[in-house]
């Protein structure tokens, strides 16, 4: 059996995945987890084949989740299933250390695909993805901003998209106030945006946040 650990905050969502992939006999759904934390704890002691991971949870970024698992489970296979577009967020997850990458829009027998091929040692991309990344390489595409942001940036950006403050973004990342003022500064002009409500606009119509 394939062993899989859930990580999402919704219920509903955790239960419909499970759903999806009992119906194949192969996978098992052996742990779930709501917050990142719960999720690094679990995978430190649980026997898995696999995590499912999205990438907004409440308490950390999943970026975050990824690169712990890298951490203390390196040989362990991530699959990110996110709301987010594939286009916005894939290169960036698949450089993180994901072994594949789904929209949540994908019809359920493609997870199960994902999930087989992660387990075989393969990496998975949906064919949407596939041509959007060849446009890509080609340079037929045009980089969108937030694509300039490292990956604590895009982090520090999607927390004051959601409304959070400095302080508040410098606890949750064990950071100092001026660091995270730092890489605001950064965002805004790597953006060329002026203020947080600016972001809130931008990561809303491109879908970063909810």
């Amino acid at each position: 059996m394939i062993k899989v650990m859930l990580v999402d905050d919704h219920p509903i969502v955790r239960q419909g995945l499970r759903l999806v992939l009992s119906v194949n006999g192969e996978i098992d759904v052996v742990a779930e987890a709501d917050t990142a934390a719960a999720a690094v704890e679990q995978a430190r002691h649980q026997a898995l084949d696999l995590v499912v991971l999205d990438l907004n949870l409440p308490d950390q970024n999943g970026f975050w989740v990824l690169a712990e698992l890298q951490r203390i489970r390196p040989e362990l296979p991530v699959l990110i299933l996110s709301i987010q577009p594939e286009e916005h967020m894939a290169v960036r997850a698949l450089k993180a250390g994901a072994r594949g990458f789904l929209n949540k829009e994908s019809a359920p027998e493609e997870l199960t695909k994902a999930v087989r091929a992660l387990v075989d040692g393969k990496r998975y991309i949906s064919p949407r993805l596939a041509e959007w990344l060849a446009l890509d390489v080609s340079g037929h595409r045009e980089s969108l901003p937030h694509e300039r942001l490292s990956d604590r940036e895009y982090q520090v950006m999607c927390l004051l998209a959601s409304g959070k403050s400095i302080s508040d973004i410098a606890a949750q990342l064990n950071r100092s106030a001026n660091t995270i003022s730092t890489y605001r500064t950064r965002i805004m002009q790597k953006m060329a945006i002026e203020n947080n409500a600016g972001l809130t606009e931008y990561a809303l119509a491109h879908q970063l946040i909810n």
